[in-house]
């Protein structure tokens, strides 16, 4: 899917890519797979802004994707492929023989009319999804679960393929596309191909109009402030990257660069095998 490029008449058209979208055949989502996203403006339930640069937007409808695909056996039509506001990938409407209507991920190359199925006696084609010890190694697969049963929870996003290495002792080793290689239960689920959309990494915002239509708002340097109102605020005149005494922190003065957030006794730490550096996994 190439993107669209413009002349540039006005400074925004300098530099914005859009998304073709001719892959889109159904403008309008179906009524009983959708619901209202009621916009939060970053507060809690207490009506506090605990997350900033958030507020406005256009609305959106939050499409119900099935993720668990767990309609196993039974054969599926693809309606129709439409747009979600929400995600980077495109959906696949999907009309099952017994009148049931799904969304799904749309995989490269998957097209209106194409027949998909899941379970375990499903073939390794682009769309079905069955378990990883089911599936030829070296294939790609997307839409991982990580808790046999829980539903997917990794590679969804636009473009995202992760490469099944090898099994052992009940385990899959996937490569993930960040790098990293996990260990994962070979009865957890996959879906074969590569999630569409592939050239969303190439589309330019180009203006800040663009992101507040996507509910984004400005948020000002933390080095541009007064010394009241932020850690990295004040100084005679300007500072770059802090300049170079102090380090770089929140408004609430945790390190904002170079610290490592993940846990290091997280229990998930046990199935990575190499990191996304390239590195083993150190357990303690």
């Amino acid at each position: 899917m190439p993107v669209k490029t413009f002349r540039p008449l006005t400074p925004s058209q300098r530099y914005i890519t859009i998304a073709s979208y001719d892959e889109i055949t159904k403008t309008t989502p179906e009524r009983r797979l959708v619901q209202i996203r009621k916009k939060t403006g970053g507060r809690n339930h207490y009506g506090r802004m605990t997350a900033r640069g958030i507020g406005g937007g256009h609305k959106q409808k939050i499409r119900f994707v099935d993720f668990k695909r767990n309609k196993h056996g039974i054969v599926a039509t693809v309606a129709a492929i439409e747009y979600d506001p929400i995600r980077t990938a495109r959906l696949a409407l999907l009309e099952y023989t017994d009148g049931e209507k799904r969304y799904i991920l749309a995989p490269v190359g998957i097209q209106v009319g194409v027949k998909v199925v899941s379970g375990p006696a499903a073939t390794p084609d682009v769309g079905n999804a069955l378990p990883l010890k089911n599936i030829p190694v070296g294939l790609a697969v997307h839409n991982l679960e990580m808790v046999p049963g829980r539903g997917a929870q990794m590679v969804r996003s636009a473009g995202g393929a992760a490469t099944l290495m090898s099994r052992d002792e009940g385990y899959a080793q996937v490569r993930l596309p960040s790098g990293e290689i996990r260990k994962i239960n070979e009865e957890c689920y996959a879906t074969i191909g590569q999630v569409g959309n592939t050239e969303h990494e190439n589309v330019v915002l180009g203006k800040a109009g663009r992101s507040r239509h996507r509910g984004i708002r400005p948020i000002n340097r933390g080095v541009a402030r007064n010394p009241v109102d932020h850690p990295n605020g004040g100084g005679q005149g300007k500072s770059k990257s802090g300049g170079g005494w102090q380090q770089l922190t929140s408004p609430w003065g945790l390190v904002a660069k170079g610290g490592k957030t993940r846990n290091k006794r997280k229990i998930s730490n046990r199935f990575i095998v190499v990191r996304r550096n390239g590195l083993p996994m150190k357990l303690k």
